[in-house]
Formats: structure tokens, sequence, C-alpha cells
């Protein structure tokens, strides 16, 4: 059975995390991990998470731990994933990541590691969403150059980069559809006198509000009618449940990058 560490074992995606764990009778939460300096440090990570003592004490250092896992899971922030993949890669340890907001630097390195060691890195790991990446890459497809294509995404007030991964990773789908290169595309947000709309864009919108999980729509918008795609995330189980997936799934992996669509099978 896969022995599954995570980091930021205390957050809400962790504790999630370490919820399905424990409910998962495939996977064995082997380390848990969280800032040194926090009061849960020490503690039992079932005990934090709410559902009952575990057995496995929350560290707060990586490197003390990660001989004790063959695959870590990590929803953190960018500074922190780049040490972890550091830790990992000299460990040969295996990793899920679903951090995003990585620079262009932090994103070459875990391809650099991912040569070595297997890694999942995608910006969304609900199944929902991965099919929602298939449906707007088609609908590109179809309508071509007939439309303008605008993308809203809507996240929690604590969410740290914007527009979100799984924004820019459907953004990536449309582009791919239509032929485009989404850098060359991209407009984030208007103000001011922007002139009339060029054709060839794909904008980006970011909401930030309260604690909405996560909400993303893509129009596809001509003259006379328009298409939505909507999809809303409801509570982070989604994220976790595909997370749990990609880590039994990577441990069998060779070498590489991987992301969620490798993990379900409808990488092409």
């Amino acid at each position: 059975m896969p022995r599954v560490g995570v980091v930021g074992a205390a957050g809400k995606m962790g504790k999630t995390l370490v919820k399905m764990i424990q409910e998962s009778p495939d996977l064995d939460l082997a380390a848990a991990v969280d800032l040194p300096g926090l009061q849960v440090i020490g503690q039992d990570a079932g005990i934090v998470a709410g559902i009952g003592e575990m057995g496995v004490s929350i560290a707060d250092d990586l490197a003390q731990v990660v001989a004790d896992i063959d695959v870590l899971i990590d929803f953190t922030i960018a500074v922190a994933t780049e040490k972890n993949l550091e830790i990992c890669h000299k460990a040969g340890t295996r990793m899920v990541i679903g951090t995003t907001g990585l620079s262009e630097s932090q994103t070459a390195r875990l391809d650099e590691i991912s040569s070595s060691v297997p890694v999942v890195f995608a910006s969304n790991y609900s199944i929902g969403v991965n099919a929602t990446f298939q449906l707007v890459e088609m609908a590109a497809g179809i309508f071509g150059d007939t439309v303008d294509v605008e993308i809203i995404e809507s996240h929690h007030r604590h969410k740290v980069d914007a527009p979100s991964g799984t924004a820019l990773s459907l953004g990536e789908h449309v582009a791919k559809g239509l032929g485009r290169d989404l850098a060359s595309v991209s407009r984030h947000g208007r103000h001011g006198l922007t002139g009339a709309r060029d054709r060839e864009t794909i904008g980006f919108h970011a909401v930030r509000g309260g604690e909405i999980v996560g909400e993303h729509t893509v129009m596809f918008i001509a003259g006379g009618e328009r298409l939505e795609i909507t999809h809303r995330a409801q509570s982070r189980a989604n994220f976790a449940e595909g997370a749990l997936r990609a880590a039994g799934w990577i441990v069998s992996q060779v070498p590489g990058r991987y992301d969620m669509l490798d993990v379900l099978g409808l990488a092409r």
C-alpha cells in the first residue's frame, strides 16, 4: 500500500486530504508536515483534521520524514513547493503537486526534476474540471474564429494568485482548439479606453471574495448566441479525491512530468 505524506496538513486542503486518506482502503498516511512554530506541530494529524487519532504526528521538517513515504501530496504555495521539490528529488520520492502560481524558473526546475523522479503536476485535480478541459477544447474547435472567448473565474478571498491555474489551463485548451498561442492572445481584465475587442484574443477575469471554493466559466460569444461551459466546486473533497487517485497512480510510473489527464487516461 503506497505510503503518503501531506504537506500543509493543518490547512483546509491538508485536513481534507488527511481525512480522505484515512477513509481510503488503498493508501496509508505515513507523514504529515506543516510550518515550524505552528501550534499543531507534534499533534496527531487525525485529531487536527477532526477524525480522531491516527498515530501520525505533524512534523515541521519534510526532510526528517521524507524517507518514510512513497509519494508526497503538496497543495501549498510556490515558495514552499520549490523547497519540497528539492527534498523529494534528493530522496527519490514521487510527488503530486496542486500548487498554482509557480514562476517560469520554478516550473523549469520541476521539469528538470521530473526527468529523474515521477511528478504529477496539475492546475486542478477535480475530475469534473478535467472533463471541462476536454469540452472547451472541443467547443473551440467547433466554433473556430466565429466567436469571442472570455474566461471568468471566482475563488475565496485568501487565494494569492490570479488568474487561477485552472483558468490558465482552460485558456490553453481553448487556444489549442483554436490553433492559437495563448501567451500571445491573452488579455487580463479591461480598464479605460481599450478599443474594440480583437476576436483573436482570449480574455481572463478574476473574482475574489468570501469562501468561494472555485468557479470557472468559459464563454463562447457569437453574434446571435452564447455558449457557456461552467464548473462549480462545492467542496475541496473533489480536488482531494483526484489527488489521491493521482498518488495511487504515480507510484507505478516511470520518471516524467504528468498531469491529471494522464492519470485519467485522457492524454492525447
